[in-house]
C-alpha cells in the first residue's frame, strides 16, 4: 500500500517475524486501494458484496463507522468520493502485527509503518522508546521526540505526501494544519483519530483535547504549535 514497514525487536527474534510480514502482505492484497483485484477495490466498484469479501473488511468498516461517529463525520471511508478505508487499515494492520509478536513471547518491540508506530514494552531495560516526529515545514529535521512505553504514535500531515487528507464536509483538501501527531495506547484508533483531527484543523482542537487516553501535538502552516494538556508527559 505504498508504505515501508520496519520491525525493531531488541529482546527476541524468530519465525513469527516471517508470519507478521506475511500478514502485512495479506493485508496489502486484500485492502490496498491501488490493486484492482483487492477486496477493497472490488467492493468499492460494486463487483462483490460485503459478504463475499474477507470477514476482516466488515470488522474494519464497523470500526471506521465508530470513528466517524466520534469525530462528527471528519473521518470517512470515502475521501474524495472513492471507497478507501486506508485511514484505519494501516494502523490496524501494524497494531495486529505487533500483537502477533507479543503472542509469540516478545515483551519489547515496535512496528513502524511509514512513521506510524506501535511500541510494546521498553526499548531495553529501563529505556523508553524514542520516536522522532518530522518537522512538516523543514524537510529532514525533527519537530520533537516523544518517549514512552506501551504506546502508539501516528502523524497526519503534508511532510511526505503533500495535501492529501480531505475534509469530508467540504470535499476539499484540509489545509488548516501542517501536521498533527497523536499518541495513544493502540495504533488503529490513534492513527484514525490523527486523520480526523487533521481534517478538522485548528477548529478541532477542543475535540482532540476531549479524547480520553489520547494526546496530540500540532503544527500550523505558519509554524505555530499547539499541544494537549497531557502531551508533555511524552516529551523526553
Amino acid at each position: 500500500m505504498g508504505t515501508v514497514v520496519s520491525f525493531d525487536v531488541p529482546d527476541w527474534a524468530g519465525q513469527v517475524l516471517d508470519r507478521a510480514v506475511l500478514w502485512l502482505h495479506w493485508v496489502d492484497a486484500r485492502f490496498s486501494p491501488y490493486r484492482d483485484d483487492s477486496d477493497v477495490s472490488r467492493f468499492g466498484r460494486g463487483l462483490v458484496t460485503l459478504e463475499e469479501c474477507v470477514p476482516e473488511l466488515a470488522q474494519v468498516l464497523a470500526a471506521c463507522a465508530d470513528v466517524a461517529a466520534v469525530s462528527g463525520g471528519y473521518f470517512t471511508t470515502r475521501p474524495g468520493g472513492r471507497f478507501d478505508p486506508s485511514g484505519y487499515v494501516k494502523g490496524w494492520a501494524i497494531e495486529r502485527a505487533a500483537t502477533m509478536l507479543t503472542a509469540a513471547g516478545s515483551a519489547e518491540h515496535s512496528v513502524n509503518g511509514g512513521g506510524d508506530i506501535q511500541c510494546v514494552g521498553d526499548h531495553g531495560p529501563g529505556q523508553p522508546w524514542r520516536v522522532g516526529i518530522a518537522d512538516p515545514l523543514r524537510p529532514g529535521t525533527l519537530a520533537l521526540v516523544v518517549t514512552g512505553r506501551d504506546f502508539a504514535v501516528a502523524t497526519s500531515g503534508v511532510a511526505e505526501r503533500g495535501p492529501h487528507i480531505v475534509n469530508p464536509h467540504t470535499g476539499q483538501p484540509a489545509t488548516g494544519l501542517a501536521s498533527i501527531t497523536m499518541v495513544g495506547s493502540t495504533l488503529a484508533a490513534t492513527d484514525a483519530y490523527a486523520t480526523a483531527a487533521f481534517a478538522m484543523g485548528p477548529a478541532g482542537w477542543d475535540w482532540v483535547e476531549s479524547l480520553d487516553g489520547f494526546e496530540a501535538f500540532a503544527v500550523t502552516p505558519g509554524g505555530e504549535t499547539w499541544q494537549t494538556s497531557g502531551f508533555r508527559a511524552y516529551l523526553g
